[in-house]
């Protein structure tokens, strides 16, 4: 995993409503921006925010229908961060 890419999920994750959210989406599979705004009492341009950092960063999917945008983890890129970090201990 290349340095910026490691910079940019763990500054990510570093929030705690980001935090929960991926928490959140591991339990669930999936969740919509009003299941996130539920989850975290946060209003709906700072759900923005912080979906729009946790897909910046590769760790989450998110695809638009309508009104809502639908998340996923992106098991993938959580995978490749979890072997870095494996190789820091």
């Amino acid at each position: 995993m290349e340095p910026h890419s490691v910079e940019k999920a763990t500054s990510a994750i570093a929030d705690k409503y980001r935090l929960s959210i991926l928490l959140e989406l591991s339990e669930r599979g999936s969740m919509t921006s009003t299941d996130v705004q539920e989850l975290t009492g946060l209003s709906q341009p700072c759900v923005s925010h912080h979906v729009k950092q946790l897909t910046e960063s590769g760790l989450v999917n998110a695809f638009k229908e309508g009104r809502n945008v639908h998340l996923s983890l992106n098991k993938e890129a959580l995978q490749k961060l979890s072997g870095f970090l494996s190789t820091l201990g």
